[in-house]
């Protein structure tokens, strides 16, 4: 007999090998012409058990036969009652089989039902079914080539009756074992083979499509106890059925992905092995920011009376599997398959975003959209969700602008515009945008046309993105103080004792809205604990980390001291920092806590105490106002149920990772260049020998901000332009419109010299 695989998980059970000499007594009890196994003795099991698999494969291995073994296998693993009762945690396993001589081996046979008797007492993930004997006769059974076929057969058998039980007799209400099966079938390690790809396994997922979600989020749960290897088989089993199936079919606008049974079946399983990596990673339900949205009003909206309400819903949806486990991906401080493993690529190259947008908003009843599964998305895909979100809500208020001027008698201003003087844009921007979040806030919603006053010129994205440039050169100046500035991590945070007024924080929540909105990438340097609280979690001494990282080693350093912390440390639960005008200031984290000792019993809620008020407390006011803003734009968004918080800083600030091969390919030429130029071949050739830091140098000189925009740098469209003959001039640039006017110098070394003299200092002049 070949030798038995590694197990999926270890096991404190050592499994026996069970050769028929090594079974007390059975050469006697079965010298009998009656009592002596044959090919009939087997016949009438109702269910299995890790013994008398162990039995059968002992008559096979002496009898050189295994077809007995494969006509069980077939008749149980494709019979739902059958398998429903295998593998129970109360049937006699072998070792107590060994310890029996007095039991006779043919009643170990369990020759007749086992008795259906309800689980009681069971935790919200145990189940009756025996996992780690299901794993021991799968280590033997995949070790005999013969067996997989029965396997792969019995399932393409059993599955079509599953989903009919499911879908139409509510079997699993009436008897909840009936999950077992799905137990059983997942713990085979050869899933992902190709035997099972073609046919057993879309089935299989269909089946397990059909279960309640109360089942789904108890599979969920017992699987969050696997380790981190069985969890990722299960992870990429799933995957593997949608990437072969999505490489086998062509989908067009006539035959969509979406109306593929078998790829929408397998992501809605693979969901629920998503949900079991984030509850055996690390999880914070704990320390949610209050919901500030608004209620419902009580009278009907235009959309209501217009029949569009179901396109332009409130606030985003709720997975029922999220509410079921109570717990979402926002809880998630670091699951134990990294959420990119979860993303499948060959979907993501199928999948029609703008008819997936109409499924998700409109026909989520009866289509199925893969935004119901964003984790399976790439933020590139999602993004363009989010765009045809945008776009539809732009033409949405657009028209709703329009029937209002029709009624009103007035002119319809289709657009949000904003006339700004530039040397008092904060003034200008505050009030105009103030006076609209008060008067008619759904015009934050238009798409978005500025006027510099004075300047001609038309809005197509560039004007807006200097206005953005400017207004945030000027908010986040240190001169100002509404924010601090930290000189190591280059990263800013509110500042608590700021003395601008909350509307200046609700501008720049407003300004990082309308910039997701309108589709344009911002120089902004928050830290990820600024984007956690924008999705709806408080800060927490984790988040000090990324920052405040000072603070949180020392923090860090205090809960790992080992020696007397009270006479050593000295510390008590009041704390000391500097205002902005450099003045001390206590501020006690309980009541009293001048008289209160940090000891080592009460490190860790000091800790906790100190970082909350560092990153909520302190700023509560300046950060509630500045939620608010960013919620006037994007709160009838499915932003929040779409992005986790590092990808919102994604889409508002781009990605760090530049590829500037891709860039040079996406590149345009104006006023005589071409790719062909031979200042245009010594100019890329400068730029690829850059090292990172002047690579950074160069974008922001030339786009306004050193990251590349969701998508990578082939989706920025930078233009270069002829700037006149050979000069001692330096290069200058549009930001706002990506465009780089490069003089033709006469030689490489002086292109290189006059572009790093540009990009180095090119603050306070060259960037027009």
């Amino acid at each position: 007999m070949a030798a038995a695989r590694m197990s999926f998980r270890d096991s404190d059970t050592v499994r026996p090998d069970f050769s028929a000499s090594q079974i007390p007594d059975l050469d006697d009890k079965m010298s009998g012409p009656d009592l002596c196994p044959t090919k009939e003795s087997f016949s009438d099991l109702h269910d299995l058990t890790e013994n008398n698999i162990c039995m059968i494969l002992s008559f096979c291995e002496e009898e050189g036969d295994y077809s007995t073994l494969i006509r069980v296998i077939g008749k149980i693993f494709s019979n739902a009652d059958a398998l429903t009762k295998s593998f129970r945690k109360d049937a006699p396993g072998p070792e107590e089989e060994l310890q029996s001589p007095s039991s006779t081996n043919m009643d170990a046979l369990s020759l007749t039902p086992a008795e259906e008797e309800p689980a009681e007492d069971l935790s919200p993930c145990e189940v009756s079914v025996d996992i780690d004997a299901v794993r021991r006769v799968y280590d033997r059974l995949l070790s005999i080539d013969q067996v997989e076929a029965a396997l792969v057969n019995a399932l393409v058998y059993l599955t079509p009756n599953m989903e009919l039980d499911l879908e139409y007799l509510d079997v699993y209400e009436t008897n909840p074992d009936y999950l077992n099966i799905f137990i059983i079938v997942m713990e085979n390690s050869n899933l992902h083979s190709p035997e099972y790809l073609e046919v057993a396994m879309p089935q299989f997922c269909k089946a397990m499509s059909k279960l309640p979600v109360s089942a789904l989020a108890k599979l969920a749960k017992l699987w969050s106890q696997y380790t981190l290897p069985q969890i990722r088989r299960m992870m990429e089993t799933f995957q593997q059925i949608i990437t072969f199936t999505v490489v086998s079919n062509e989908y067009d606008s006539d035959n969509l992905v979406n109306d593929d049974e078998t790829v929408v079946a397998a992501s809605k399983c693979l969901k629920v092995v998503f949900f079991a990596s984030i509850l055996a990673g690390d999880v914070d339900i704990e320390h949610n920011e209050e919901d500030d949205e608004d209620s419902e009003p009580d009278e009907l909206s235009l959309h209501e009376l217009l029949g569009e309400d179901r396109l332009y819903k409130k606030g985003p949806r709720v997975d029922p599997l999220e509410t079921e486990l109570g717990v979402r991906p926002i809880d998630s401080r670091k699951p134990l398959i990294p959420f990119e493993d979860f993303i499948n690529e060959s979907l993501n190259e199928v999948v029609e975003m703008d008819k997936d947008f109409t499924f998700f908003k409109v026909d989520a009843e009866t289509k199925f959209s893969f935004q119901t599964c964003p984790f399976i998305l790439n933020i590139i895909t999602k993004n363009q969700g989010l765009y045809y979100d945008n776009r539809i809500r732009m033409y949405s208020e657009r028209r709703l602008t329009a029937l209002y001027s029709m009624v009103q008698g007035q002119q319809p201003n289709p657009y949000l515009k904003l006339k700004v003087r530039r040397d008092h844009i904060i003034d200008d921007a505050l009030v105009r945008l103030e006076m609209i979040s008060m008067e008619n806030p759904s015009d934050l919603k238009k798409q978005l046309f500025v006027e510099f006053e004075g300047e001609q010129g038309v809005d197509e994205g560039g004007v807006s993105k200097e206005f953005f440039q400017l207004v945030l050169e000027e908010i986040f100046n240190p001169d100002i103080g509404m924010f601090t500035y930290d000189d190591d991590t280059k990263l800013f945070w509110f500042n608590s004792s700021s003395l601008e007024t909350e509307a200046q924080y609700t501008l720049i929540g407003i300004v990082l809205g309308l910039a997701i909105y309108n589709n344009c990438i911002l120089d902004v340097h928050f830290p990820m604990v600024a984007y956690r609280k924008l999705t709806g979690k408080k800060g927490t001494y984790m988040d000090l980390a990324d920052s405040h990282p000072v603070l949180h080693q020392s923090l860090k350093e205090l809960l790992e001291y080992n020696s007397n912390v009270e006479e050593d440390m000295v510390i008590t639960f009041q704390i000391s920092y500097t205002d902005l005008f450099g003045s001390p200031v206590s501020y006690d984290l309980k009541e009293e806590g001048e008289e209160i000792p940090v000891t080592e019993e009460n490190r860790q809620e000091f800790v906790d105490l100190y970082a909350d008020y560092i990153l909520n407390k302190s700023v509560e006011r300046q950060f509630k106002a500045f939620k608010k803003g960013f919620l006037m734009v994007t709160n009838e968004s499915p932003l929040k149920y779409l992005f986790r918080p590092e990808e919102v800083e994604l889409l508002i600030c781009g990605s760090r990772k530049l590829d500037f091969e891709a860039l040079e390919k996406t590149t345009d030429y104006d006023g005589g260049y071409s790719k062909d130029s031979q200042i245009i071949k010594d100019f890329w050739e400068t730029i690829h020998s850059f090292g990172e830091e002047q690579k950074r140098l160069f974008l922001q000189f030339t786009t306004g901000t050193d990251r590349a925009p969701v998508g990578g740098l082939g989706k920025l469209k930078m233009i270069i332009a002829k700037n006149g003959s050979d000069t001692e001039r330096l290069p200058t640039s549009h930001t706002c419109f990506n465009a780089l006017l490069l003089p033709e110098y006469s030689s490489k070394e002086k292109l290189k010299e006059r572009l790093l003299k540009a990009i180095t200092y090119a603050k306070g002049f060259g960037m027009l």
